[in-house]
């Protein structure tokens, strides 16, 4: 069967979890247990604000994030149990949330069962923001979403290579490391919390960055 023939039957999601570091693995071999095939671990650093642990310069901890794609029965399914066995109800072990994926390439299986549910039914709570910036920028970026109104933000190791943000040394072309910035945040901020990371650091000028936002379907682990 085609990979466009399972999409026109099936709504397949990406689910983003937000893990302390250690906890990726766990996390692929509980999904994979519950149907989802398999995922992708990223390292990533926390934004939390805490004077203690600045004072003791430990305020800035690794993170992972771990990105799989499965179809959106198998991937809620497996939300449930990831929920309950690495309790992100607790205060600071985990966020978990999911994404509505367009399109799928590069994917040699394609063995979802058939199910009816309508996109649209629920409303979207929480987006996603995501903003691309040169290294060293990423904490500008948390503390301008801060005052917005988020709650903080997760730092994710990038690499870039567009046109404006390449430079030479000794006619050497040079890709300057970049910085992702996730943060999830309520509907309801996200005018407030775009608007004050724009103007910091001057998104509408060639080279400075980028921004893009998603709805987010489904959330654990977010107060």
């Amino acid at each position: 069967m085609e990979i466009q023939d399972c999409l026109n039957k099936k709504e397949l999601e990406l689910i983003c979890l937000v893990l302390n570091y250690g906890l990726g693995s766990k996390a692929l071999k509980i999904a994979k247990r519950n149907g989802v095939s398999g995922g992708t671990v990223f390292l990533g650093k926390g934004s939390i604000k805490n004077r203690l642990l600045e004072f003791l310069e430990l305020n800035d901890y690794r993170k992972e994030i771990v990105l799989m794609i499965a179809n959106k029965k198998t991937a809620y399914q497996a939300l449930d149990v990831l929920n309950k066995e690495l309790a992100f109800h607790k205060p600071n072990y985990g966020i978990a949330f999911t994404i509505s994926v367009a399109n799928l390439l590069g994917s040699k299986s394609c063995q979802y069962q058939d199910y009816n549910e309508n996109r649209g039914e629920e409303n979207t709570m929480h987006h996603a923001i995501f903003t691309i910036v040169d290294r060293g920028n990423a904490e500008n970026v948390i503390d301008a979403a801060t005052k917005g109104g988020a709650r903080g933000g997760t730092i994710i190791n990038a690499r870039g290579s567009g046109i404006h943000e390449t430079h030479t040394l000794f006619s050497m072309a040079i890709e300057p490391e970049k910085e992702m910035v996730m943060i999830i945040c309520k509907s309801d901020l996200t005018d407030s919390v775009v608007s004050s990371i724009r103007e910091l650091i001057n998104i509408d000028k060639p080279g400075n960055g980028i921004i893009f936002i998603l709805d987010v379907n489904k959330t654990y682990g977010l107060r």
